[in-house]
């Protein structure tokens, strides 16, 4: 009976020292579990930081540098625009071709062809040039016209219609003038009372005609 007792004995030892042993294993799990979730969660939390925050940097970076690029183009483009066409309207007129009739009746309402030829001080050249002032007062492009002649020259006006194309006035009287080179100017102009009836004592024969927009 002392062998049986002895086995119970041991048995009951091996018992007490698995399950203490157990204990101990499971305390020891649960903390090597924690330190390890805690020193790994640590490590990972840095790590993960250092790598958003580089990925952010980077993306913040590229988006930023985008979004900057695009509204600098946009103000720069308008910016650029509104200056340019400021600097291209010059002196604020926006000058349009007209219509033949906008162009007679333009004529009709302008006084300039009231004037006063004086020689030496108000000549062809004050008329033509008061006419295209006034034309463009109205928003109508009108041009400068140069005529040669072998010895002197003379100015009229033009305007580039949109039905008739391109005619030409004598600003004096504000009659239509067709000017063709080796003619004689006073042979082009619609006669009127008072102007051109006779053949001028200079040579008036165009040699070149000269249009300044």
């Amino acid at each position: 009976m002392k062998w049986l007792k002895r086995i119970l004995i041991s048995l009951a030892i091996l018992v007490l020292v698995g399950f203490g042993g157990f204990i101990v294993y499971v305390a020891a799990y649960s903390e090597g579990e924690a330190a390890g979730y805690d020193n790994g969660y640590s490590v990972g939390q840095e790590a993960g930081y250092d790598l958003g925050k580089q990925d952010g940097y980077d993306e913040g970076y590229v988006l930023g540098k985008q979004d900057g690029y695009n509204e600098g183009y946009d103000l720069g483009k308008e910016d650029g625009y509104e200056e340019g066409a400021q600097a291209g309207l010059g002196h604020g007129y926006t000058l349009r071709d007209p219509t033949y009739k906008e162009v007679v009746t333009f004529l009709k309402q302008d006084k300039t062809d009231e004037n006063k030829f004086v020689e030496d001080t108000y000549v062809c050249s004050h008329f033509a040039r008061d006419v295209g002032n006034n034309a463009d007062d109205q928003g109508l492009r009108c041009a400068f016209v140069e005529m040669r002649y072998p010895e002197q020259g003379h100015t009229i006006i033009a305007f580039n219609t949109i039905d008739k194309g391109l005619v030409y006035f004598e600003p004096q009287i504000d009659g239509r003038v067709e000017p063709v080179i080796g003619k004689s100017y006073y042979e082009c102009v619609e006669p009127k009372p008072g102007y051109y009836y006779e053949e001028p004592l200079y040579d008036d024969t165009i040699m070149d005609i000269l249009v300044i927009w």
